[in-house]
């Protein structure tokens, strides 16, 4: 039985040894900093971002100016994806806008809002090259300020004619329309005659003849009514005209049976102790400057039944 056979060594050759080896276990490539970080994988989405924008913000959301804003807007994705929050185009202004992101939500938070707070604000989500956003339309109002430049234009027997233009300001948002109010001087209460009145001139009609007026109106807005009024300088005196009663187209002003009565632009006749012979034909004629203005009435007098 033969022995193996030794390898044979050249002399003075040292045996030369190939290590098997990779290009994950090769040292750094040529150009390569050893130092520099390696390329992070992109994060696995599990999930797409998705935002569920709540149907009351499809469309223009309105608060008044001291209102809270407090909106949360859910969202899904997963990992968990990156919100930002842009007031029309920019960041957001910490000082009066704060934000809560979590897990499934974002909350947009403003103590007390101001018009300044009105615009376009946009929520983004990220997540691995993925994006999704949403719009959100806020308007912050308040209520409008008075009517400018009003003034008395006429009186014309019990009728007023009244012009004004619009507010400087409507509340940062459109006018409703007006409230237009009149006052007798000498109660001084204010009663309303018009209201939601969308046009800016008014001809304000049935004023107590011989009574003064002052005339003042509002502007409207969602808000409300102007915290002030546009008031007019001049007063509207509605002139009394003189009242003559006749009977048939005789005066009977200085008859004692007769008594001629106007109150709150009423005229009124009363026949003391009224007998056959006073019918008649009974007429009341109203005369100013203007003209004259008469109504007639037939009178007929009737003997009592006797009873049998």
């Amino acid at each position: 039985m033969e022995a193996a056979a030794a390898p044979k060594v050249t002399s003075g050759v040292a045996p030369k040894l190939q290590e098997a080896g990779t290009a994950d276990t090769a040292g750094p490539q040529a150009g390569q900093d050893a130092s520099s970080p390696l390329p992070q994988p992109a994060p696995l989405v599990e999930e797409p971002p998705k935002i569920w924008l709540p149907r009351f913000l499809k469309q223009t959301y309105i608060r008044k100016v001291g209102d809270t804003v407090n909106l949360l807007i859910p969202f899904q994705g997963r990992p968990k994806p990156r919100a930002t929050w842009t007031h029309n185009g920019h960041a957001l202004d910490t000082s009066r806008v704060s934000v809560r992101d979590g897990e499934h939500d974002s909350v947009l938070f403003v103590r007390e809002a101001q018009r300044t707070d009105s615009g376009h604000y946009q929520l983004s989500l990220q997540l691995g090259g993925l994006e999704d956003t949403a719009t959100i339309d806020i308007l912050v109002v308040e209520r409008p300020g008075p009517p400018q430049s009003i003034k008395l234009v006429d009186v014309w027997g019990s009728n007023a004619t009244l012009e004004w233009t619009p507010p400087q300001d409507t509340g940062n948002t459109v006018l409703l329309g007006y409230t237009v109010q009149k006052a007798d001087r000498k109660s001084g209460l204010w009663f309303t005659v018009l209201e939601g009145y969308h046009r800016t001139s008014c001809v304000i009609s049935n004023l107590i003849v011989g009574n003064s007026y002052t005339f003042r109106v509002f502007a409207e807005n969602l808000c409300g009514l102007s915290e002030t009024a546009a008031v007019t300088a001049d007063v509207a005196h509605v002139q009394k005209p003189k009242i003559i009663w006749l009977k048939n187209k005789m005066e009977i002003q200085d008859n004692p049976k007769y008594r001629a009565l106007t109150q709150l632009g009423i005229c009124s006749l009363e026949i003391r102790k009224p007998g056959p012979f006073d019918g008649g034909i009974y007429t009341c004629k109203a005369i100013n400057a203007l003209g004259e203005a008469s109504v007639e009435c037939r009178v007929d007098m009737q003997a009592p039944v006797e009873a049998p």
